[in-house]
Parts: structure tokens; C-alpha cells; sequence
């Protein structure tokens, strides 16, 4: 019953809400991410999600593989009220590199609501976001830094985790910084700009001991996380095809946007939506693919995607010999994760948003809510750092995943080659 009266409730907030298309992505940087709404549903979700926790969902998901690694107990979301300061319930300080949109709008507000971390430090190069910040969530000056001195970030106790939150081209940098440090590190998708940056912050975190995530928030998500079930546990059959695009148009904005521009962004819509496609083919089987195929859209726009593709469409293969379509594009719109088993059929529409996902099966309509991915998603993660556990969206994830979008690359850029991964 507690379920049923938590799904109505949210769903009809959500019908209410924006529904937004990618982390970071551009057009929310002028868009009011923080309107009456979202604000009532942020409270409705404190006092349902962290209370029911993800097993009120009535589906066993905790055993199912995230692509590459099972889901651990240690990922679990606290659903005590009752703050805990120390031991092995202490809450994690995390420090967010990078005050942009998604910091500003997503990220620290989640911290505001988390069992298991909180807020602890900022890190910018805008010395005129310092006050504000200071100000809205009591940050101390001792807790801020820049890029210049965040190195002597190792010194601070306060600071648990760094949550690196900057242009693609950036991750890997203060991600092996912040390690050097001894700090946990979540870092954004993607994970870097080459296979080579990935595989340096990899290790810099194994040397140091420290652990490394990264911020595959759909991986805590009740709408992605029954995808993962109906496909990694068969309900319907053997999986046969999937097929997912995530797309957003950006050619009525800023053609000088940072994505647009390849030295920061490492690529055009495949690093930053298309990654979201990729990542649902490989958790609906709970398997990586082994080749692929991909082949790049038509430029129509050219003023803006003069550095970066406009569009890529590929088909990954699979060693049983699964084909899974995907397509992303910054000049279209589209947002779905579809599958097909031998005896039913299962679709996401929206999938990969931050609210407002709806599914359905060939049995009916998912009946699952809309939750505040971030809150669960940090809670998960500090709460696998602080008990020394094996993240569910670790680095070598991350890793794995570089690999799969440089070969999609490659094949575009040779007309469509298959490339073993």
C-alpha cells in the first residue's frame, strides 16, 4: 500500500516537472533548474525514497550486474534520519570541482538531503561565486579552494570525497590530483577524453589507495534498474535486440558552448548523451559488447559542429551475437531504451532524464517512481567508499566504456569498419 500511495504521488508531481535530457548538458544552463515544483518534489522524495529505500520496489535488483560488477549491500541508501557522526556511520565531506549548472542546480541541493555525505567543500575559479556559496550552505573558508592551491586539499579532514564536476578534458587531471591527495574520487561521465586519460586516473586511485566512481546516476534508478532485471534475469527470454537514442538539439543556442569545442569536450553528442545509450545496452544484458559498427550523420548544421560530429548512429555486438542500435545526435530530440526478448518486449520513454521517466512492458505499465537520482546515487557511492566496498559504477566501468566510444569513433571515422573492442 505504502508503495502504491508513494508511485501516485510522485507520479503526479512529475507530471508537473522538467524533464531534462543530459548531465551538463547545455541547454540547461539557461533554463531555472529550481522552480516551486521541483522544490515539492524534492521534499516528497525525502520523506518517501530514503524511507522505503530501493527494495520497496518488490524486485530483487541488488543481485543483478551493473555491466561488469554486482551490486554491492555496502551501495544500499541509509534510511535512518538520525544523522551519524562517527565510526562507520560517519557522514563523507565531499568537495565539488566545478560551481557549473550542474553543481549549482543538481548536485549541492542532493547534498542537502543525503545520509551519508554532505556538502563539505567547494572548488572554483570564480572567485564570485565564493560568497554565495559560502553563504547558502555554510561552507567555512577553510573548505574552499581554487586550482591553484587544491593540491593542499590533502591536509583538510573535512574533505572525504572529490566530485569532479568539470569539461571532459579536465577529469583527468584533478581526478589523479585529488587521488594524490588520498581522497575518494566520483568523477563525471565521461570518464575522460581517450582510453590512455582513463587508464592513468585508474591507476593513480589503485596506487593511492582510494576509490574511484563515476557519476552513472541511472545505475540507482527503479526505471533503469527493472530494465537491468527483465533483461539480465531473462523474465522475458533471452534479450534478441535493443535499441536506444538520446539526443538534444542545440542549434538554436550558443555555438561557442564548451561540448562544441573538441579540445574540452573530447567529441560531439557521443561523449556526452550517447554515452547514456551505450550504457543501457550494456546493463540490460549486464555484459560489454565485442565490436562495433558506426557510422556519422549528415552536417547540417556547420556552424556549430565544425570541431565535433552532429550526429553518430552505431550497432554493438555482442559475443552471442546481440546487435543493440544506438543513435544521439545535437540536432534532433529523442530519449528511449527499448528491448525485445523472445516473449515479451520492455520500452523507456523518457530513459535517461533526470525525472519524468515512464516505462512499459508487454504485461502493462511499470508502476515504479521517479526518485531523486543524485541522492541515492552520492549515498551509494560514499556509502561503498567509507566501507572500503567495491563501488557499482566503479572506475574500470568507466574504463571499459572509453574503450567502447573510441571504437565507435573509429569506425565512423573509416566509413563504418567493424572494430573489435
Amino acid at each position: 500500500m505504502l508503495q502504491q500511495q508513494r508511485y501516485i504521488l510522485e507520479h503526479n508531481i512529475v507530471k508537473l516537472s522538467l524533464k531534462h535530457f543530459s548531465d551538463n548538458n547545455p541547454a540547461n544552463d539557461m533554463k531555472t533548474e529550481h522552480s516551486q515544483i521541483q522544490e515539492q518534489r524534492r521534499k516528497f522524495l525525502k520523506g518517501f525514497s530514503l524511507a522505503l529505500g530501493t527494495t520497496a520496489l518488490g524486485v530483487p535488483l541488488f543481485s543483478l550486474s551493473s555491466c561488469q560488477s554486482s551490486n554491492t549491500a555496502g551501495e544500499q541508501t541509509a534510511t535512518s534520519d538520525q544523522e551519524q557522526t562517527t565510526g562507520q556511520n560517519r557522514k563523507m565531506g565531499i568537495a565539488l570541482v566545478g560551481l557549473g549548472q550542474y553543481s549549482a542546480n543538481q548536485l549541492a541541493p542532493a547534498l542537502q538531503e543525503t545520509e551519508n555525505c554532505y556538502l563539505a567543500g567547494i572548488v572554483t575559479g570564480t572567485p564570485t561565486k565564493v560568497d554565495e556559496w559560502k553563504t547558502k550552505y555554510n561552507i567555512p573558508d577553510k573548505n574552499v579552494y581554487n586550482y591553484e592551491n587544491f593540491d593542499s586539499i590533502a591536509d583538510n579532514p573535512d574533505i572525504d570525497i572529490v566530485y569532479v564536476v568539470l569539461p571532459n578534458s579536465m577529469h583527468a587531471e584533478y581526478t589523479i590530483r585529488a587521488a594524490r591527495a588520498k581522497k575518494h574520487v566520483i568523477c563525471e561521465k565521461p570518464m575522460a577524453t581517450s582510453v590512455e586519460d582513463a587508464q592513468r586516473m585508474l591507476d593513480a586511485c589503485r596506487e593511492n589507495g582510494v576509490g574511484l566512481a563515476i557519476g552513472y546516476r541511472l545505475h540507482y534508478e527503479p526505471f533503469n534498474k527493472r530494465v537491468m532485471e527483465l533483461g539480465q534475469e531473462q523474465v522475458f527470454g533471452k534479450v534478441v535486440s535493443i535499441q536506444g537514442g538520446n539526443s538534444q538539439d542545440l542549434t538554436s543556442g550558443n555555438p561557442n558552448i564548451w561540448r562544441l569545442k573538441k579540445d574540452l569536450s573530447g567529441g560531439g553528442p557521443l561523449m556526452d548523451m550517447g554515452i547514456y545509450v551505450v550504457q543501457g545496452a550494456c546493463y540490460t544484458v549486464g555484459k560489454a559488447p565485442v565490436a562495433v559498427t558506426a557510422q556519422f550523420g549528415e552536417v547540417t548544421s556547420p556552424t556549430y559542429f565544425y570541431e565535433v560530429e552532429q550526429s553518430v548512429n552505431w550497432a554493438l555486438e555482442f559475443e552471442d551475437g546481440l546487435i543493440a542500435e544506438g543513435t544521439t545526435s545535437y540536432a534532433e530530440e529523442n530519449d528511449f531504451l527499448k528491448g525485445k526478448a523472445e516473449n515479451g518486449w520492455w520500452t523507456l520513454e523518457p530513459a535517461y532524464g533526470y525525472d519524468g521517466k515512464e516505462g512499459e512492458t508487454s504485461e502493462g505499465k511499470m508502476n515504479l517512481p521517479n526518485i531523486y537520482e543524485q541522492v541515492q546515487q552520492m549515498d551509494g557511492q560514499a556509502q561503498s567508499f567509507r566501507n572500503n566496498e567495491p563501488s557499482i559504477v566503479p572506475g574500470e566501468m568507466g574504463l571499459r566504456d572509453m574503450r567502447i566510444l573510441m571504437a565507435i569513433y573509429e569506425s565512423a571515422r573509416n566509413g563504418g569498419k567493424r572494430v573489435t573492442i
